[in-house]
């Protein structure tokens, strides 16, 4: 029955045109259409038309998916206010949009200079997920422009508010360092999203840090637009659920949009005016209306009654839009019959002109812009950004001595050698920023960080407040807008509180913008376990299966303190490059470690790379026995280097030769280079020091090793499926070396 809803709201609109009582003067093009309110007839009338436009291509997202040609029917039928938005905003104002956005999007493309056939097409194109979409190629019906500043959003269900909130707070950052940004310095951030994704916890999370901030005396220019349709899916928003919520939130300026099209016209002008002149966050609040239920498979008689359903037909903006306009004498009835008539038959005229439009044809055709690398341009860049700093430059920074220049004699740690890196990269890039919790002042918890604000300052090494959402949404949206954030996560269990910040929003911005959109980021994860002193997987957490799990997210993880320095280059490099999302996993027991087998021994510790060394995902750290004479190869990483090597004397007073392979890079998998290695060795022994259940990395490499044709004997060894206790009990559960040393024996006593 609901699917005959578009028809009826169709003959509602055309009933308002033809016979409500029109004015019988028309106002002149400036004139406003009441007093003491800022719309005139003009824009009115753009407004009008952007709204039509809107819902002619809704009607044709449901004509496309009952003829087979279309897959997406998440409507903005009822939202058109948002069109208000869209008119007051300027196209260098970065735009984070709800799926509901039609008519902010004919606006914006309207003032962008877009001709309207060309919009039509583009956005018929991405309801039919052709190929030949300008945006996703696609991959998803989003609404994006790289022209217009806006980045394209899938299902905006309150994930997207974090970068905009970084993107907001990145347009000061850039005015405050000099740079220049295809944002102008007094652009704002608008966000905006529906009453029920207000609800979600990355929301709050993103509100809140910008009252935090603004509480801080930072400038925020981000406006909040909350579409309030009084439901979510099937399950309603309490009555007046937003106004009390955030109504009376210190350091948020909130403005109700309650009204027809002249009041919420004057709220936006006077929302977006505040926003821009006083750079502080601001609420909007605009109440909508949801025609034809969530999407088009929505069966929404499942849970409202058809009177609910006619009384918000009864709301319909754009019907009441139609009636201002003629009771106010800005259009003519003839020019609003004109304007619906030509639009809908335009629609109809270019869906048929589109046929079945071609779809993505192949896996390498859907996946080309996921994680785009290439090798020798990161090489390039590293080496010339390291040559363009200079000697001279870097002994006025460092003082007499180099990192590098440091003799054998007094090596150092891993944490030392990354703390070097990290003056470097700041020293040679201007656009990167460190951040994090306690990254500043206090230089990290395990002083990573150390130094970097006192030479560097407040403005590109700073602490953020304590969430891990805010941290990551901090850097997508600096990312975006032109700098090169690397940021700090206090502990690897601690980035599961936003996971998503990475799986659903970081890493598919290239993947869901065909390549337009990068928000390149290294973020620094202290992580493993073997820290005696802490228990639990707050502070010791050896799992990184939800990290694998994410499509296009470069994961690395060093074990000594040159690897990681050439690796944070590459990492960071490629970020500059590829636009990549690098999480740069850091083994917290590694970094003051100083012996490899006996006290004092100073094994592990290694010398500064010369500047521009740097490593890549591919390259293996290659250790102990030569390749022809080794018994055993162990693939390992992290700790379980330092464990293997150990392993590896215990093991040759036996008479067994091992040679030890450093993975380095966990995402991707180096595999071309392990299967080299095993089809020489003959043996492979994958020492894992994450959970034996999907927490760490050997059923990938052991299936990687069996797919490429390996049938030399295999086996693992891995920590127990558990969270890891305090003190001594730890050995229980965790990979340690008596576990290599019989795994290898009985290895290499197989043929």
């Amino acid at each position: 029955m609901l699917t005959d809803r578009v028809a009826v709201v169709e003959a509602a609109l055309d009933a308002a045109i033809d016979v409500a009582p029109a004015a019988v003067t028309l106002l002149d093009d400036d004139a406003v259409l009441r007093f003491a309110t800022t719309l005139t007839a003009a824009t009115a009338r753009d407004l009008v038309a952007d709204m039509v436009r809107s819902r002619a291509l809704d009607v044709a997202a449901r004509r496309l998916k009952a003829e087979g040609r279309g897959y997406y029917t998440i409507s903005s039928a009822g939202h058109e206010h948002n069109a208000v938005v869209g008119q007051h905003l300027r196209t260098t104002d970065p735009a984070f949009l709800h799926y509901r956005s039609g008519a902010f999007m004919q606006a914006r493309q309207r003032l962008g200079g877009v001709p309207v056939e060309q919009v039509f097409r583009d956005t018929l194109l991405s309801f039919m997920a052709a190929a030949d979409d300008p945006v996703a190629g696609g991959r998803h019906k989003v609404w994006g422009s790289r022209d217009l500043w806006v980045p394209p959003q899938t299902s905006t269900i309150g994930s997207h508010p974090p970068k905009a909130l970084g993107a907001a707070f990145a347009i000061t950052r850039l005015r405050r360092l000099g740079i220049d940004s295809e944002v102008p310095h007094d652009a704002i951030v608008v966000c905006s999203l529906g009453d029920a994704s207000a609800n979600h916890a990355t929301t709050l999370s993103a509100i809140n840090a910008t009252r935090w901030a603004r509480r801080h005396g930072q400038p925020v220019p981000i406006l909040f637009v909350i579409e309030d349709n009084g439901i979510g899916i099937s399950v309603a928003s309490p009555r007046d659920w937003i106004a009390g919520t955030f109504g009376g939130s210190p350091q948020l300026t909130f403005v109700d949009a309650v009204g027809d099209l002249v009041e919420v016209n004057d709220a936006v002008v006077h929302a977006v005016a505040t926003c821009r002149g006083r750079r502080t966050p601001v609420l909007l609040r605009l109440p909508t209306v949801r025609l034809w239920g969530h999407a088009g498979s929505d069966v929404e008689t499942a849970y409202r009654s058809l009177d609910d359903v006619e009384r918000d037909e009864a709301r319909d903006p754009l019907r009441a839009a139609v009636e201002l306009l003629l009771a106010e004498g800005a259009a003519s009835r003839a020019w609003l019959r004109a304007l619906v008539d030509d639009t809908r038959h335009l629609v109809v005229e270019l869906s048929a002109a589109l046929g079945r439009a071609p779809v993505l044809s192949s896996a390498a055709a859907v996946i080309a812009p996921l994680a785009p690398f290439d090798g020798d341009a990161t090489r390039r860049e590293a080496r010339e950004v390291a040559a363009a700093v200079g000697t001279k430059r870097r002994r006025e920074h460092f003082g007499a001595t180099l990192p590098e220049e440091i003799t054998n004699t007094t090596r150092t740690t891993l944490g030392a050698h990354l703390n070097h890196a990290l003056h470097d990269e700041l020293l040679a890039r201007p656009t990167a920023i460190v951040f994090g919790e306690d990254v500043g002042r206090k230089g990290g918890v395990y002083h990573v960080t150390a130094g970097l604000q006192r030479d560097f300052g407040g403005t590109r090494v700073f602490d953020t407040l304590l969430d891990e959402t805010t941290i990551l949404g901090t850097a997508q949206g600096a990312g975006l807008l032109g700098l090169l954030p690397i940021a700090e996560i206090q502990y690897l269990a601690y980035i599961h509180n936003a996971l998503d910040q990475l799986r659903g929003e970081a890493c598919s911005l290239q993947f869901f913008s065909a390549g337009q959109w990068r928000n390149p980021m290294v973020v620094r994860i202290a992580g493993w376990a073997y820290q005696r002193g802490f228990g639990g997987h707050f502070h010791n957490d050896n799992s990184i299966g939800a990290l694998r799990d994410i499509p296009g997210l470069m994961i690395a993880s060093p074990s000594r303190g040159d690897d990681a320095v050439r690796m944070l280059r590459g990492a960071v490099a490629s970020a500059a490059v590829n636009g990549s999302v690098v999480a740069f996993v850091e083994p917290i027991a590694l970094y003051h470690h100083k012996d490899l087998h006996e006290p004092g021994d100073g094994g592990w510790l290694t010398t500064y790379p010369a500047p521009g060394e740097v490593l890549l995902p591919g390259e293996l750290g290659l250790h102990g026995a030569a390749r022809g004479d080794a018994d055993v190869l162990v693939v390992t990483y992290a700790n379980g280097v330092l464990m293997a090597l150990q392993a590896a004397r215990e093991l040759a007073a036996l008479g067994i030769r091992v040679r030890v392979a450093d993975l380095r890079w966990l995402a991707p998998l180096p595999m071309a280079a392990v299967v080299a290695e095993a089809s020489v060795v003959g043996r492979v022994l994958v020492a894992d020091e994450a959970r034996a259940t999907a927490g760490g990395i050997a059923d990938a490499v052991i299936a990687g090793l069996v797919e490429a044709g390996f049938r030399g004997p295999m086996r693992s060894v891995r920590s127990a499926d558990s969270y890891v206790p305090l003190g001594p009990a730890a050995d229980h559960v965790l990979l340690h070396s008596a576990a290599i040393v019989a795994a290898a024996a009985d290895l290499a006593r197989q043929d």
